[in-house]
């Protein structure tokens, strides 16, 4: 596949063969994803087998280094469509050559999507199919559009937790890496009013935040409704550009290596351990809702 289109009624999803990646979402009648212009050229990367950097772009595993960039790979390699309807699509990538010169396992990643006529789903799935261990991360970083609707004002826009979050922010420092020094949250009451301002320090970063639920939305708007499973940490990302731009809401199960840590990929703060023939799996579901007021 090139790019496999969903749709169902006046709902449609694009789903790029490079990456496995959402390129449009159109839901009751609102483009929802960024289009991938100036100044960022995505929609919707998939990231693995990192999260982030990890320090120097290189990957280390018993005495060995590997050059990788940043959140990884998976980004940029053509998946195999395994099957397709009009509402629902499944693609994989496998390791090889190319992937194990900066990532030296084995490994099995399935994406699949489905769409309905008001929301979208992700079901992703990583095996194990070696004989030891497979450390990874795997993180998601949809841009949706900010403004939701032409109209609004950005700055009329929010986002609701579903619960209270009163642990602290991380930021990256100035190479991409997690700062170790905590900040206050800019959570209140469950509600962070959105602003350029937010984002002159690069992302938010909430490690183990206990909502696994948010609502983007604004006033006399459309909002959207998200909610995920498996991922313990969540990324809040925009560029600070002036006029209509996007707004990345990214849950993520690791994140960049600390600026204060370096060592061996099976160690990597934030990450995992997938045993030899076990499989992990996470989901990520964007509805729309049809007026925030």
């Amino acid at each position: 596949m090139d790019i496999h289109r969903l749709h169902t009624g006046e709902a449609e999803a694009l789903i790029a063969a490079t990456g496995a990646e959402l390129q449009s979402l159109r839901l009751g009648g609102h483009d929802l994803l960024w289009e991938a212009g100036p100044p960022w050229p995505r929609h919707a990367p998939l990231l693995f087998p990192i999260v982030g950097r990890v320090k120097g772009d290189t990957l280390r595993h018993v005495g060995k280094m590997f050059p990788i960039p940043r959140h990884g790979f998976a980004r940029d390699r053509d998946f195999a469509l395994i099957e397709g309807t009009a509402t629902t699509c499944t693609a994989e990538l496998r390791d090889d050559e190319a992937t194990c010169a900066a990532y030296p396992f084995p490994f099995l990643l399935r994406v699949a999507y489905t769409l309905t006529a008001t929301s979208l789903r992700m079901d992703l799935a990583l095996r194990n199919p070696g004989d030891a261990p497979l450390p990874a991360s795997l993180g998601l970083h949809p841009a949706f559009r900010w403004p939701l609707a032409p109209g609004l004002p950005k700055a009329a826009h929010r986002l609701v937790f579903e619960a209270d979050e009163p642990g602290a922010l991380r930021r990256l420092d100035a190479d991409g890496l997690l700062d170790p020094a905590p900040r206050p949250s800019p959570i209140q009451d469950r509600v962070l009013p959105l602003n350029e301002g937010l984002f002159r320090e690069d992302a938010l970063v909430f490690l183990e935040p206990r909502s696994r639920r948010l609502r983007f939305e604004a006033e006399g708007g459309p909002g959207l409704d998200l909610r995920w499973e498996g991922f313990p940490h969540l990324g809040i990302w925009a560029k600070p550009e002036p006029g209509p731009t996007f707004l990345c809401l990214e849950p993520w199960e690791g994140h960049a290596d600390p600026a204060d840590w370096d060592g061996d990929i099976t160690a990597k703060p934030g990450s995992f351990l997938l045993a030899p023939g076990a499989t992990r799996r996470w989901n990520f579901t964007i509805t729309l809702i049809a007026d925030s007021r």
